[in-house]
């Protein structure tokens, strides 16, 4: 709730000024948000080692579908959202590599983003920077599902148990949108916020993160797709 928010911003705006000089800069800073992302998740996994807590109860676990806490509606509709934003995602990622036509319309796409978007700066550009981005994808899906599905909704849960599943919902979902806020207000908070929220509600419906780490690395791994 602090780190990323104020720590991580001012960090980014260091960088946009870095990499105009510095053509090692992306790598370094690739390099910095792999051990910040991996340090609180090895201290996760310490915590269930040394406590009671279980990788289940972080959602480490083979999914299985659970109607009972957001009922049949509401859990129905948020598996089908992920669902179509996981064929979304692998439609291009797959098309990209096999169809031309995909391939320029993701770059089209792209281009068209990034002209509106602040975070520009940060996706890799060359050979090297690509093939760290692999890396940066893997631990992002990995450990942003841990630290902030599977530990946060079980701490909120455990350190407020008066608090109804939706309100720890959106708690834990406006902290996943914060440590995003270097991305800008509307698509780095708000738009993550939002599917922060999605991502939750497949989480508590499958009892299971361990889809939502594939389909968070498949999203920021298309990032580096397109010229």
């Amino acid at each position: 709730m602090i780190y990323e928010p104020i720590i991580g911003y001012f960090d980014f705006q260091r960088f946009k000024q870095k990499v105009k000089i510095d053509n090692d800069a992306r790598m370094k800073y690739y390099n910095n948000a792999i051990i910040g992302l991996w340090v609180p998740t090895i201290i996760i996994i310490l915590i269930i080692v040394f406590t009671e807590l279980t990788f289940k109860e972080i959602g480490l676990t083979i999914p299985t579908i659970n109607t009972e806490q957001l009922g049949k509606w509401v859990t129905y509709l948020g598996l089908g959202i992920g669902f179509l934003y996981l064929l979304f995602t692998l439609y291009y990622i797959v098309g990209f590599k096999f169809s031309d036509k995909i391939g320029k319309e993701l770059s089209k796409k792209k281009k068209e983003e990034l002209e509106k978007s602040v975070i520009e700066p940060l996706l890799p550009i060359t050979e090297k920077e690509k093939k760290r981005w692999n890396y940066v994808s893997l631990t992002a899906g990995i450990t942003e599902e841990v630290i902030y599905r599977g530990f946060a909704l079980f701490a909120f849960a455990y350190l407020f148990p008066n608090l109804s599943i939706w309100a720890i919902i959106l708690f834990s979902s406006l902290i996943f949108g914060l440590a995003h806020t270097y991305q800008g207000f509307v698509k780095g908070f708000i738009r993550t916020t939002i599917l922060a929220i999605i991502f939750c509600i497949n989480f508590i419906g499958m009892d299971s993160i361990i889809p939502l780490i594939v389909l968070h690395f498949l999203v920021d791994y298309i990032a580096k797709l397109g010229d």
